[in-house]
């Protein structure tokens, strides 16, 4: 069976000082061209896609207020608008920015996302996220959100899921992500007709309205866009614990877990198929790769002043080890891998050179890419419109 790879793109890499790497292009991070390389580098890999990291604030070591230190990477491109850069200069691998629920419109995320399924030919992804933090709703001035170094430290604050306001987010959420697809719906399959001598271009009994009304948004509906290639962009969700594993369950298509151990991913795995026996199951890595994996790690660590903490496990050695951990990650039920390069280019190119060939040699990964869209490389059924179904 072959394994399902992704990797997950976040500037310089995932440690903080992986911009100052000798292999690194710091003056290239904010140019079309540098982005441009690091996907074309995991298409070739044959890698089922890619996610671009985003967030409503800068990059901070603080849990809820941006930091005064100068030698990290700070900034980013806004992600939808970044995939749609790169969807022309690729042909197979999938491309899932990260669009956040809170502060933003799900109307809005909606088209974005299915003009990016349009402009790639089918290989769109989104991944919402929630955001929980206090500076960044002040960007925005719509609410107020408590700070969230006060959540943490309330007695059993480690339990985020038990805050009501962290609740609120991922209703919230849900009820988003549940517009964005009726939305995606709104346009049955061949609601074009564009039949120049009639004059008719569209058939508006094929358009439907989603009159969507929750809690949070009020949309009526239809979407300005046309059905796209797949006609569900693939969802997919960041889930640590029960909350989110609940919203990625009645939501996503596939959702990135972060287990420490094989016996750890069996447990996950099993609490999460309690909730939905379809969602895909990604186990997300931060990895450091090569013969001096060890030696890179250590000197990011000691230029960043502190070892690298991540809510992933981290991974350093060889590629022929880390193959042998997600094979056995595969028998604990693990479908799929979102690795987070270290330090990008080198630990990607590790991946889509080094690893997949190494997978390969042990038949547990593709020689060629066996489908046009993102659902298809990852074996989900293209749905059909909901509202077609009804009518």
């Amino acid at each position: 069976m072959t394994l399902h790879l992704a990797v997950a793109l976040d500037g310089a890499g995932w440690h903080p000082a992986a911009w100052r790497e000798p292999s690194a292009a710091p003056r290239a991070l904010f140019s079309a061209r540098y982005w441009a390389g690091l996907v074309t580098e995991a298409e070739r890999g044959l890698l089922d896609f890619v996610t671009i990291e985003d967030a409503l604030g800068l990059q901070s070591t603080l849990t809820d207020a941006p930091d005064e230190r100068t030698d990290q990477v700070r900034g980013r491109l806004d992600a939808v608008l970044l995939a749609a850069r790169l969807a022309p200069l690729t042909r197979h691998i999938g491309l899932v920015p990260t669009a956040t629920t809170t502060h933003t419109e799900p109307f809005h995320v909606a088209i974005g996302i299915a003009a990016l399924d349009h402009v790639s030919g089918g290989r769109a992804g989104w991944r919402p996220q929630v955001s929980a933090r206090g500076f960044e709703s002040r960007h925005f001035g719509r609410r107020d959100l408590p700070p969230l170094d006060q959540v943490l430290n309330r007695p059993g604050g480690a339990d985020l899921s038990a805050d009501p306001h962290v609740r609120d987010l991922f209703a919230e959420a849900g009820d988003a992500a549940e517009v964005a697809r009726r939305l995606w719906d709104s346009w049955e399959d061949d609601a074009e007709i564009r039949d120049v001598p009639t004059g008719r271009f569209i058939d508006r009994d094929k358009l439907h309205y989603i009159d969507f009304a929750g809690r949070f948004f009020s949309v009526k509906g239809p979407s300005i866009t046309p059905r796209s290639p797949q006609g569900q962009p693939v969802v997919a969700a960041l889930a640590h614990a029960r909350l989110p594993y609940e919203f990625a369950a009645a939501h996503a298509d596939v959702v990135f877990v972060t287990p420490q151990s094989a016996e750890q991913a069996r447990a996950i795995v099993a609490e999460v198929r309690q909730l939905s026996a379809d969602v895909k199951i990604f186990a997300d890595l931060v990895v450091f790769l090569g013969d001096d994996a060890a030696g890179r790690k250590a000197r990011l660590d000691e230029l960043d002043g502190a070892e690298l903490a991540s809510d992933a496990a981290i991974f350093t050695g060889h590629v022929r080890e880390l193959a042998g951990l997600l094979l056995e990650w595969r028998r604990a039920g693990i479908q799929g891998f979102r690795l987070r390069p270290g330090a990008v280019p080198y630990d990607l190119w590790q991946i889509a050179s080094g690893l997949t060939a190494e997978l390969r040699a042990r038949q547990a990964f593709r020689s060629r890419y066996e489908a046009g869209t993102l659902r298809g490389l990852l074996g989900l059924p293209r749905p059909a419109s909901r509202y077609a179904e009804a009518r």
